[in-house]
């Protein structure tokens, strides 16, 4: 049985640095031998269908597949249709009475606790907001993710080592949760 995937490519065609035009990487998954796959926008998002395999293993074996073809390392994160799904669902914020820019979601490559950001004082952020999920960071930033003190102070190295995390905005969310759907 074929399950859908979404492979969220981190730090791609961003500034004109690390260009991978998407009909190769449709080409790279293909050639891994997945089928169903599409690409969504030119930031790194694609979906496919597999008959097997862990989300780490899928993830590493389109990483390496990348490194060989484009001679650089990307960092990817493999996602089935029912974890984005979950995701989404389980967002802590009203996201049907809020504009889609003003929500993000960061996907984790591993599970974090709160500890991992309590030298966060939200309070100093707000009306910004940020709460944890399932491997996910949900990011309330009313004026937008490029105007976000708080998503700044999210990145900051020492709250990230160690983990893979990749930002995408709620449009992005939704319209992969639609693509990884079954037909």
């Amino acid at each position: 049985m074929t399950t859908m995937y979404a492979a969220l490519l981190r730090g791609i065609n961003v500034g004109g640095n690390r260009k991978l035009p998407m009909a190769e990487l449709r080409a790279v998954l293909e050639e891994l031998g997945h089928t169903r796959v599409r690409t969504y926008l030119q930031s790194g998002q694609a979906v496919f269908g597999a008959e097997r395999g862990d989300e780490d293993t899928l993830a590493d074996g389109l990483a390496r597949a990348i490194e060989k073809r484009f001679g650089f390392s990307v960092d990817v994160i493999v996602r089935d249709h029912a974890y984005l799904a979950a995701v989404a669902d389980a967002c802590p914020f009203p996201a049907d009475s809020l504009e889609p820019k003003q929500l993000h979601v960061t996907y984790l490559s591993r599970p974090v606790t709160a500890d991992r950001f309590a030298e966060i004082d939200q309070a100093a952020f707000r009306p910004e907001e940020f709460r944890l999920g399932d491997r996910a960071l949900y990011l309330y930033a009313p004026d937008g993710l490029g105007r976000s003190r708080l998503a700044d102070a999210l990145a900051r190295p020492r709250l990230t080592e160690g983990l893979i995390a990749t930002t995408r905005n709620w449009n992005t969310v939704r319209k992969l949760v639609e693509l990884t759907a079954a037909d």
